[in-house]
């Protein structure tokens, strides 16, 4: 199987966790759209009323197409259930999310929910986070002192460009820089550093949050629980 039938494979079983009249996070991601795809079906098929809440411009786009009703973040009372991708996810279940630019969101998102589930291919488990980039996202506004800063400490940052070679806005407005740390070995405490900084708005260490993983593997989906 390729890496796009793994993806298809998780987000199909995902839906199994989404039952009627709940409100339901969609994540973003290559991997969530073939969520996304299941879950209208789902609700097609079974005659479910479910509400959505988005990550992303990217997301709502696709829902509303397949006519799942979408409300925002703040106009619900509470959040059943999240379903989202991650870019790593470590042995102990922290990860790294934002390779879609949508970290800002996703977090309001999951730290909103009762539960969260990860879909993801078996390509994104590592032993320890950062061999792939960790998003950062900042304000424009004096987001170049920020690069330096994080240059000085050694994190070795890179804005992330669009495909015009411009500096990529998310859907804040904002701007992504990406810190390439091939190891992350205490995740809690580069958090602490991250967030501390005037100008970041925050960033892509997901620590604490995922309830259960859902990992697509040739012989089929395997669910692991987070301890």
């Amino acid at each position: 199987m390729n890496q796009d039938e793994l993806k298809a494979l998780v987000g199909k079983k995902a839906v199994d966790w989404v039952f009627d009249n709940m409100t339901v996070g969609l994540g973003t991601g290559s991997t969530v759209k073939y969520m996304v795809e299941a879950l209208a079906e789902k609700i097609k098929k079974e005659k479910l009323s479910i509400t959505g809440v988005v990550t992303s411009e990217e997301t709502a786009k696709q829902a509303t197409s397949l006519g799942i009703p979408l409300k925002s973040v703040d106009e619900v009372d509470h959040i059943d259930l999240t379903i989202d991708g991650a870019d790593e996810i470590s042995s102990d279940f922290q990860g790294i999310k934002g390779g879609g630019a949508a970290l800002l969101f996703e977090k309001i998102v999951a730290s909103n929910s009762k539960k969260n589930i990860w879909i993801v291919d078996q390509s994104k488990l590592v032993d320890n986070l950062g061999k792939f980039p960790l998003p950062v996202e900042v304000i424009p506004y004096g987001s170049e002192k920020v690069f330096a800063k994080f240059d000085s400490k050694g994190l070795h940052p890179t804005f992330r460009l669009a495909a015009d070679g411009t500096k990529l806005r998310t859907d804040s407005n904002n701007y992504i820089i990406d810190l390439h740390l091939e190891q992350i070995m205490n995740p809690l405490k580069l958090a602490e550093y991250l967030k501390a900084q005037v100008g970041v708005v925050e960033h892509g260490l997901f620590l604490n949050t995922v309830n259960t993983v859902i990992v697509g593997y040739p012989s089929g989906p395997k669910v692991l629980e987070a301890r």
